[in-house]
């Protein structure tokens, strides 16, 4: 008999239980396998010990629950982000966020893959404006970018398009080099420290039109 088979049916109350079962191990096998086309509805079913109907129960398909998978790990980057430490230069805040957003990434590459990399007609309706906006660390950011404003340092082309589109632009610079070291791992990279500080000095340029501080 198989574990599918052998498994009682839910009882009432305890669907939230087996949703719990199913994410979790849809999350172990892309983990485990490091790609997201071994997580298949069946794979996951034969890993909880259900059958694929009971899978479709709680996700309508497979791109729904990746995706609900990968937005537990959103909720671990939006909390690296507001871990960062905050300093008295915003221009210094923003740089400890930029590491810890491309160290995220890289720590997690397939979540990221799947919640950023993925094309639009793949991305279900339900998380296609689940970005970094509508969350509390892109609010730590925006906060941070009204305070560089606030200095006077940032040049005038930047600070024409205000603390949004300045959030907006240091998110491309940095899902920029997440993204091709996700997916180019075997380039000539220098090491990841020297990569960050090379990334952080050409923004702070394009931002202020000065050398960052030291």
């Amino acid at each position: 008999m198989s574990a599918a088979a052998a498994r009682k049916r839910a009882a009432r109350g305890e669907g939230d239980q087996l949703r719990e079962e199913i994410l979790t191990a849809a999350e172990k096998l892309l983990i485990e396998t490091a790609s997201e086309d071994a997580v298949s509805i069946r794979a996951v079913a034969d890993a909880v010990g259900v059958t694929a109907p009971s899978i479709y129960r709680h996700f309508p398909d497979k791109s729904h629950l990746l995706f609900e998978v990968c937005s537990r790990s959103f909720t671990g980057l939006d909390r690296a982000i507001t871990d960062t430490a905050v300093s008295d230069d915003p221009f210094e805040t923003l740089d400890a966020i930029a590491r810890a957003y491309v160290r995220f990434g890289l720590e997690h590459p397939e979540h990221y893959r799947i919640m950023f990399m993925s094309r639009v007609d793949a991305t279900p309706a339900d998380f296609a404006e689940q970005l970094l906006m509508s969350t509390s660390g892109f609010g730590r950011v925006y906060e941070t970018c009204e305070r560089a404003l606030a200095t006077g340092r940032v040049r005038p082309t930047v600070a024409a398009g205000g603390a949004t589109a300045m959030a907006l632009l240091l998110w491309a610079q940095v899902h920029g080099l997440t993204s091709l070291l996700i997916s180019k791992p075997a380039a000539p990279w220098p090491d990841l420290d020297d990569m960050l500080r090379l990334l952080l000095d050409v923004t702070h340029g394009g931002i202020t039109g000065t050398d960052p501080p030291e």
